[in-house]
């Protein structure tokens, strides 16, 4: 603030960043400090909370869950079990599952472990689960399953497919928190109160000093009525600096933003209950849900499929994978 013998002026706070995690920092995959083993290309848990930046990116999270795990039909993994082994392919690129083996060192059952803090040891030793408080717990090669997106970068950790969609959910997000934040602070003012009568009491521009000081959170700052006995034409003025209704870009960049999501996904919005932009109808709900389940479910249910050659014939996974009218007619 700077303030003159004839001059008052303040400003009403600077701009906040709402997203401080630069969760695609990409600086490779290399051991941690103690050499034990390798860190995830991006932060495990920057990626978890992704899952809450905006409605759509979640959304397209749990839909494309829901289509493989409806497709799943049965085998050594439980049906939740699946479905969190699933939820953890698309949204970290990695799923890991323990095989429980008996005396005879014979796989008897299956068991998701999550991913978010399983790490893959250096030497080959196999995997690390992290625990609180720095305790861990070690596997090794024959007790994990790891299933994995692949990478052209590096071969350690998967990468989720709809990493390339990333700036977009978080366009989103910041969109969204910044439409919020400025309705919560009282920020939608947007104009400067301009005042240059000499009759303006001391002890009322004082107040009106305080009260847009004040001026953050629900009802600080509401409105207020000036009186200037014998005051000047424009002793006071409000002079607009924004019109959040029409200049901004809110809903451009909400609808831009989430059809990218939904394209980093490759969810047809016809399934999300979405009519696609410049169309008045869904079209035809059933021929697009064959179409996805021939392309995409097939696609995700592949990495569960290949780790079969792994398991004993009575604990492979199986999928459903034709549309409901092709498995009826067979």
């Amino acid at each position: 603030m700077a303030k003159t013998q004839n001059e008052n002026f303040f400003t009403f706070g600077e701009p906040e960043p709402v997203h401080s995690e630069r969760i695609l920092d990409y600086l490779g995959t290399f051991p941690n400090s103690a050499g034990e083993y390798y860190e995830p290309p991006v932060s495990m848990s920057g990626l978890s909370r992704m899952r809450r930046a905006n409605g759509q990116h979640g959304s397209c999270v749990l839909f494309r869950r829901n289509m493989i795990a409806n497709a799943y039909t049965g085998g050594g993994l439980a049906p939740g079990h699946f479905r969190a082994a699933a939820t953890d392919l698309l949204t970290f690129g990695n799923a890991y599952v323990q095989t429980l083996r008996n005396l005879f060192g014979q796989i008897t059952a299956l068991r998701h472990i999550p991913a978010i803090n399983m790490r893959v040891m250096t030497d080959n030793r196999g995997f690390r689960l992290l625990l609180e408080n720095g305790s861990y717990l070690d596997f090794n090669h024959q007790e994990v399953i790891q299933i994995k997106e692949y990478d052209t970068d590096q071969q350690i950790y998967g990468m989720p497919d709809w990493i390339g969609g990333l700036q977009s959910a978080l366009l989103n997000q910041d969109a969204t928190l910044f439409r919020r934040r400025y309705y919560v602070n009282g920020a939608h003012l947007g104009y400067i109160l301009y005042t240059n009568d000499a009759k303006l009491h001391p002890e009322l521009k004082k107040e009106l000093e305080q009260r847009f000081r004040e001026g953050k959170g629900v009802g600080n700052f509401k409105s207020a009525y000036i009186h200037i006995a014998n005051g000047g034409e424009k002793a006071i003025q409000i002079i607009p600096i924004g019109d959040i209704g029409q200049k901004d870009e809110f809903i451009n960049i909400k609808n831009l933003s989430a059809n990218d999501v939904r394209e980093a996904h490759r969810v047809p919005p016809v399934l999300m209950g979405i009519i696609p932009q410049g169309t008045s109808s869904l079209g035809d709900p059933e021929k697009v849900e064959r179409v996805y389940i021939r392309t995409e479910v097939c696609a995700m249910a592949q990495p569960f499929i290949d780790i079969n050659e792994q398991l004993p014939a009575a604990l492979r996974l199986k999928f459903n994978l034709k549309p409901e009218e092709e498995a009826q007619s067979v």
